[in-house]
């Protein structure tokens, strides 16, 4: 069964193809700066080298149409034809309290993810924008929604209550929701197996650190959980988020910057974290090589950073009184030995030991714990695209 996975964002489209037998990716690619001048788009069939080619697509629509030509093209084509593709799996980024699993589409499914909107403005229009043009491209194919918040519905009360007046959740559902669900589910699920337990049995925290980040507790197969708020604002340092802080921060800065909350908001999302501590860059490897030139600010960078994961990691600990595993993943937890050895020095009350030698590894799955550490941990590569493609197969095999 061939499952195109679809993930939209405001102005770009990433996409694979995957062949949901084995499991092996047929086609991929990125449609960027839609609805801008200069869109194109990057594409790559399996054993060939990429394609990149400027392609106008002022709307999604266009993006869509523009990711089956290659699909199906004499020359760049996998497929001969699109009804061979048997279902779209859609990332979608918020599914509020509507949705605790992945569901088939229909108008009812997209009117209540619309009214998620507001809870994620730049990621839910989107979304739907994506999911609405493969209806009308392949008004006989099957789309599947796969909801970031979807697995964090498992959470009890005492995790996702706000201590604020409780005609808030209430009226305006303001709780915390989490993010990266399909990561953490992908990755918690792949931890038991290498521990070789079953996955309703398993005590797991799962670090997902990327430029965007999250932890996550997961107790016997459930999310009980998780650092990310009503918002991915919330939780650890992360690229260019801040993470937690106090909220009187926003009134102080607006205040003091003669700025507006939004206005402020928007730089807590895209100037802070470690891009707005540094002064540097976003990115972990400009970090790590400014440390290695004895930048002092980079420092205090890096050890801000570990110190949020660490606070997490240890709360987590204790909300599940103990653990089994820490799984370790994204595009900073996958390739930075330097994060994952100064993260696990901090965790040595637990009975962590590390193999360095080990632990000096990118991208790709290994235990990086020595056989006489008490809790095991593992690097696992995340695969969001393969875990919505499992949810689409077995959504449509079902219906």
């Amino acid at each position: 069964m061939e499952i195109l996975v679809i993930n939209c964002g405001s102005s770009s489209l990433k996409f694979q193809l995957i062949d949901s037998e084995s499991e092996k990716v047929l086609a991929k690619g990125l449609c960027e700066r839609i609805g801008i001048e200069g869109s194109s788009i990057s594409y790559t069939a399996a054993g060939s080298e990429k394609i990149t080619r400027e392609i106008p697509m002022p709307t999604h629509h266009e993006a869509i149409s523009a990711v089956m030509d290659f699909l199906t093209a004499e020359d760049t084509g996998v497929i001969s034809d699109m009804s061979e593709i048997q279902a779209v799996g859609h990332r979608v980024v918020h599914g509020g309290e509507f949705f605790a699993e992945s569901v088939v589409v229909n108008d009812e499914v997209l009117e209540q993810i619309a009214q998620c909107n507001d809870l994620a403005p730049l990621h839910n229009p989107a979304n739907i924008i994506g999911i609405k043009a493969c209806m009308e491209k392949m008004p006989n194919t099957p789309n599947v929604a796969v909801f970031d918040t979807a697995f964090h519905q498992t959470m009890p009360e005492s995790a996702y209550l706000y201590a604020v007046p409780k005609k808030y959740y209430e009226d305006y559902k303001i709780r915390r929701y989490g993010f990266h669900g399909t990561s953490h589910s992908f990755v918690s699920k792949r931890t038991a197996e290498l521990l070789r337990k079953d996955y309703d049995s398993v005590k797991t925290i799962v670090c997902h650190l990327g430029n965007g980040a999250s932890i996550c507790a997961v107790e016997n197969g459930k999310s009980v959980d998780t650092s990310m708020g009503l918002t991915p604002l919330a939780g650890v340092i992360m690229g260019t988020r801040s993470g937690d802080i106090d909220p009187s921060i926003v009134e102080v800065i607006a205040d003091r910057e003669k700025m507006s909350v939004q206005e402020v908001l928007n730089t807590l999302n895209k100037k802070s974290g470690v891009l707005g501590l540094s002064g540097i860059s976003s990115d972990f490897r400009d970090i790590n090589q400014a440390v290695e030139n004895g930048d002092a600010q980079a420092k205090k960078t890096f050890d801000a950073y570990i110190r949020s994961v660490v606070r997490f990691v240890g709360a987590y600990v204790a909300v599940m009184n103990g653990v089994d595993a820490i799984a370790i993943t994204a595009g900073v937890g996958e390739n930075n030995p330097n994060i994952r050895k100064a993260i696990c020095e901090h965790l040595g009350y637990l009975g962590i030991e590390i193999d360095d030698e080990k632990n000096n590894s990118r991208g790709e799955e290994i235990e990086i714990s020595t056989a006489n550490s008490k809790v095991k941990v593992f690097v696992v590569p995340t695969n969001e695209e393969l875990a919505i493609a499992r949810e689409t197969v077995a959504l449509v095999k079902n219906n």
